[in-house]
This record gives structure tokens, sequence and C-alpha cells, in this order.
């Protein structure tokens, strides 16, 4: 899967936390994250945009989709792995599991089906 086909998948499936997420689906979103986020960056750097000024109801909306494509994949990706999507809640260990998720999202596919649905194509 390439860099715009992830996209599209992701926000396709914004609500979709059951079945497989393919790490080149979930690794090419999140490049597509880091780079939205550092040119918004760079943008309100130039612009003298304080993170806390105002934007209103359409920044919380945009938000709020972006947390929910980022979790929906993370938990998909779990899923290929044929792990638990509630390992996710690691999160809110500091420092160690951010590092444990980071290990889970790189492991390989199980192969063939697991227990969520049939390998992704891609």
């Amino acid at each position: 899967m390439g860099f715009g086909e992830s996209i599209k998948h992701v926000f396709g499936n914004l609500t979709n936390f059951s079945g497989r997420a393919s790490r080149s689906e979930f690794w090419w979103f999140y490049l597509f994250i880091v780079i939205v986020a550092a040119v918004l960056s760079i943008i309100a750097s130039a612009t003298g945009a304080s993170s806390g000024s105002g934007g209103g109801v359409i920044t919380f909306i945009i938000y709020v989709i972006v947390i929910l494509a980022i979790l929906s994949v993370s938990v998909r990706r779990l899923h290929d792995s044929n792990k638990s999507g509630w390992l996710i809640l690691l999160n809110l260990l500091p420092c160690i599991g951010p590092i444990i998720l980071i290990i889970f999202w790189v492991q390989p596919s199980t192969e063939g089906d697991n227990s969520h649905g049939p390998r992704p194509t891609a």
C-alpha cells in the first residue's frame, strides 16, 4: 500500500476498530500525520499564532477526526499481529507504554487469517 492509498484507506475506516491494518498502511499514515503536524507548526510559527490560540469548532472537529483515525489504525495494526486492541491503553503509561507499542507496531503480520480477520492485501 502506498502513501496516498494509505491515507485514503485510514480516513475511509475512521471509526472501524475491527479488522487488520498492514505495516505499510500504518507507517505511511503515521508519516502523513508527522508531515502535516510539521507543516502546521511552521505555519503557526510564521504567522505568530500560538498553539493555544483559537480556531474554535472547526479546529476541534479536525482534531477529533485525526485522533479517531490514529486510534483506529493503531488498534487495527495491533490486531494484525494478533494482539488485543486494548493494548492501545499502554499509551497512558509514561515513557515505557509508547515504546512497547512501537515494538508491537513494527512486528510482522501474522500469516494468513487470525482471530481479527483475514490478512490485509497490502
